[in-house]
């Protein structure tokens, strides 16, 4: 088996007990990963699949984006779950007015939990941006040193962005 699949693999098992979580409502780590790929998706436009792919037509950033992003996505639900069990400790009554109950009276929580993931994902995806511009600037700057690092295809501000994003 390739490294990058067993990666893949330990990944999604260490993944298991935070998709526990799913069950309140709460974003599971494939979910946010997939989120943040998604916004990556649109922030990078056309320069996604170059930054993310690695077989030849590079048809596999998507998946390649989720996989790199299962990590972040863990280490952000996990947080987001801290955050509002903190929050619902300080204040039950407060918490429970803030962010809603459905009918079975146990949907707050969820909700807490994906409003706080979802704000670090688009924080996240917000830097791609940033990144891109880093890229084309140091580009500019150095064309020999930037060459040099991330050559002259096609794609090398695809493997700029994706180093300067991965490095925040």
């Amino acid at each position: 088996m390739k490294r990058t699949t067993l990666a893949v693999i330990a990944a999604c098992a260490l993944l298991l007990p935070l998709a526990a979580m799913a069950a309140d409502g709460a974003p599971t780590p494939g979910s946010s990963a997939n989120q943040i790929c998604k916004q990556e998706k649109v922030t990078l436009g056309v320069n996604f699949n170059s930054t993310y792919g690695t077989n030849a037509d590079k048809s596999n950033a998507f998946g390649k984006c989720v996989a790199k992003n299962a990590k972040i996505a863990a280490n952000t639900v996990a947080n987001a779950a801290k955050a509002c069990d903190a929050e619902q400790t300080a204040d039950a009554a407060a918490f429970a007015t803030k962010y809603g109950k459905n009918e079975h009276d146990h949907n707050a929580y969820g909700k807490c939990v994906s409003a706080k993931a979802k704000a670090a994902a688009d924080a996240r995806a917000a830097s791609a941006p940033s990144a891109a511009k880093q890229c084309k600037a140091a580009a500019k700057a150095d064309a020999a040193a930037y060459a040099s690092k991330y050559g002259t295809g096609k794609d090398a501000l695809g493997k700029c962005v994706a180093a300067t994003s991965t490095s925040k």
